[in-house]
């Protein structure tokens, strides 16, 4: 058998690259079933002329987009068409963190900005920039590009984001070759239209780019109230020096966070859509 990496998956069928960089298209073996193994793009696998024939250890798995062994995720957001979101970048970082997998922010359509705009924004997002690395980018006149470059060497990225906020021109700037389709953004709707319509590894110079379908909605996945402030290093930070060692940053008396928050050392919207998060799990339904 050889070793290989899962790279594509249309319509049941998986593209697996081998070390020597050969491909072929295999389905899994059908005792995967029984044993509930589904097989992602990203996973490295052992197979043979027929089929694949067993999933390899995964160190982390994302669920949306359904993909494993991600090294990063860069996190495309718009500045504009549509209009910045924290709450869409509060969602995908706690998502993103859920996953075990280092967050890179990247705001796209600078170009789209005031200058006073840009400035203001930028202002608030140096808020995140002591916890995560901020790009910004204009695809069109590759403003940035290069900078981002530098970070995808050697590794697996995940690119996600909010539908419409400019993935496949991002992509299209990073490598010229690869030509994918990008579609305007709906004017009435103030959204994007879905270009991409699998997941697909994109090999980049010496790292892989996972290209994936985007979301104008995303939602929490199953998880106890308590683990979503485990997924702010902002809050863990202070933690410690509220009154409860478990305490939810909500409504407890003493909570660091919360004084934080009064005080403005933590951004405004950051903590109120923590609070929002945190109301929204809380009311989640459990699924059977």
């Amino acid at each position: 058998m050889k070793k290989g990496r899962i790279i594509r998956l249309i319509g049941g069928l998986y593209t697996v690259i081998d070390v020597f960089g050969n491909r072929v298209d295999l389905k899994p073996i059908g005792l995967f079933r029984y044993q509930n193994i589904s097989p992602k793009v990203g996973d490295e696998v052992m197979f043979d002329e027929e089929s694949i024939q067993e999933v390899l250890p995964r160190k982390n798995d994302l669920i949306r987009p359904a993909i494993a062994n991600v090294d990063q995720a860069i996190i495309i957001n718009s500045a504009k068409k549509p209009d910045f979101s924290f709450y869409l970048l509060d969602q995908f970082l706690a998502l993103i963190e859920d996953a075990n997998v280092k967050p890179l922010i990247v705001l796209t359509k600078i170009d789209l900005m005031s200058e006073k705009e840009l400035s203001q924004l930028k202002s608030k997002l140096e808020y995140y920039s002591s916890m995560y690395t901020v790009f910004y980018v204009d695809s069109k006149n590759r403003v940035g590009i290069d900078l981002l470059m530098e970070n995808l060497s050697g590794k697996l990225s995940v690119f996600s984001g909010q539908t419409g906020a400019g993935k496949s021109s991002l992509l299209n700037a990073i490598d010229p070759l690869l030509n994918l389709k990008t579609d305007s953004i709906s004017e009435a709707l103030g959204r994007g239209k879905h270009t991409t319509r699998h997941v697909e590894l994109i090999k980049i110079n010496d790292g892989w780019i996972a290209d994936t379908p985007g979301f104008s909605k995303l939602e929490f996945p199953e998880m106890n109230v308590s683990k979503l402030k485990d997924l702010y290093p902002d809050f863990t930070r202070l933690a410690s020096l509220c009154r409860f060692n478990q305490c939810l940053h909500i409504n407890e008396p003493d909570c660091a966070v919360k004084k934080a928050y009064q005080e403005g050392t933590i951004l405004k919207e950051r903590y109120e859509n923590y609070v929002l998060f945190h109301q929204t799990i809380k009311n989640q339904k459990p699924k059977y």
